[in-house]
């Protein structure tokens, strides 16, 4: 699936739509939308309120209006874009592929975007982020079945072996080891190698995700 652009997708603040929602969408622990305690130079600690509230100047005393059907719809393809680091080009086109042939386009519009290269690799805990695994990948710091894939888009399949060479890259290498990512079934890591195979195609039960994934089909398909 072609990648409009290597660079990240997600223009400034990465957490505006987290704070609209109220949760952080990939469970971040420096999210605003979480308690931070923080250390001062003499050892006493100090803890900010989590800002669980829309970015901007009346954010903290702006309601939390219903929204329209609309709005609902809008809001879920948003969440999907956010988390998955796309652009609204993207994430139609991946939509669009979806829609052929036969299945349940929900579910494999799921599938497409979990069998990503970035994906793999975040979710997989070779990176700590979706934004730190685009970067990864495209700096050229992965190898899938022992050849460098540069894609983020880049469409793996079951049986395949996306690994991160540790001779050449031992700060990701190091990364990747001390990582405490839960990994989810369809993925096995061998996490001293920084080693992941895909076990299977990823069943929709299986993929961790905070979004309603009918309201986004209906958001395009209207």
């Amino acid at each position: 699936m072609a990648d409009a652009a290597k660079k990240p997708s997600v223009k400034g603040a990465k957490h505006t739509l987290c704070r609209r929602v109220g949760q952080c969408l990939w469970g971040m622990p420096n999210c605003p939308t979480n308690t931070k305690v923080r250390k001062s130079a003499d050892g006493t600690e100090t803890s900010s309120s989590p800002r669980a509230y829309p970015a901007g100047q009346h954010g903290p005393t702006r309601r939390r209006g219903k929204l329209s059907t609309y709005g609902e719809l809008l809001l879920e393809k948003q969440k999907l874009r956010k988390f998955y680091d796309l652009t609204e080009h993207q994430l139609r086109f991946i939509y669009e592929s979806s829609k052929r042939g036969e299945g349940i386009t929900g579910d494999k519009l799921l599938r497409n975007l979990e069998m990503r290269l970035m994906t793999v690799v975040y979710r997989s805990g070779l990176a700590s982020t979706i934004f730190a695994a685009r970067q990864v990948v495209s700096h050229r710091h992965v190898l899938v079945d022992g050849k460098i894939v540069d894609r983020a888009s880049y469409r793996l399949k079951p049986g395949q072996v996306v690994t991160i060479n540790a001779e050449r890259s031992p700060k990701i290498a190091e990364i990747a080891k001390l990582s405490d990512a839960v990994i989810p079934p369809y993925l096995e890591k061998d996490k001293d190698a920084c080693k992941v195979t895909i076990v299977h195609e990823p069943l929709p039960e299986e993929i961790p995700l905070n979004v309603e994934i009918t309201k986004v089909i209906e958001y395009y398909a209207r």
